[in-house]
């Protein structure tokens, strides 16, 4: 076995140690989900959203149509649509971004908007005007049933994670989310991806609460 094998296997030897221990985090932008009837009044009625790149999570993709968040403080242009489509409508900021904005946003999971804020989205010459669904996303880890059971996490428990960024942190109240159609990646904001100096291939590893 010469010097290349065996640097191979030993490169893969640590990859399925890492496996057992760790996952990457990913940092998420500013950025929007749309409803049928907020793409037609933006786009056109019966307009479908254009992929631009598929996301980490099966089925979910970036598309190529942006639009401009507008507040009662200032505007956020050029924000990317995620899609497919959704039930409701729903913006995710970061709280630095919503101050820019002028809207208190709360701190929700994805897709709990009741009692949240509206917010304004303009495409070209077309403006809506959502009366929920503003919201700061709460850091979470998607995860697929298998890895979930190698963790010994449940769906919807609470943990810490601590992310090893240039800033290494350790990150309290994420929520798991278990689901079969998951590949397992934390989602953090920009302002917590800054704060742990995160940057493409940062792992994260779980810490179970003790109480």
């Amino acid at each position: 076995m010469d010097k290349q094998q065996l640097d191979q296997i030993v490169r893969e030897v640590v990859n399925k140690v890492m496996e057992g221990f760790y996952f990457e985090v990913e940092a998420s932008g500013r950025h929007i989900h749309l409803d049928r009837p907020t793409i037609d009044a933006l786009f056109g009625k019966g307009y479908q959203l254009t992929k631009a790149k598929d996301l980490s999570q099966p089925g979910q993709f970036a598309c190529k149509e942006r639009v401009t968040i507008v507040g009662p403080k200032g505007e956020l242009k050029n924000v990317v649509i995620l899609g497919p489509e959704r039930k409701k409508s729903q913006v995710e900021v970061s709280l630095t971004d919503a101050r820019a904005l002028g809207v208190q946003v709360p701190v929700r999971e994805s897709g709990d908007i009741k009692g949240t804020p509206g917010i304004t989205l303009v495409s070209g010459d077309q403006r809506v005007e959502l009366t929920e669904g503003c919201i700061a996303a709460k850091r979470h880890v998607h995860m697929s049933p298998s890895d979930a059971k190698r963790f010994q996490v449940e769906d919807k428990e609470i943990v810490q994670v601590k992310v090893m960024g240039d800033r290494p942190l350790i990150f309290d109240d994420v929520v798991i989310r278990v689901h079969p159609n998951y590949r397992t990646y934390m989602h953090i904001d920009i302002d917590e991806a800054n704060a742990c100096g995160h940057k493409k291939g940062t792992l994260g590893q779980i810490i179970k609460r003790s109480i």
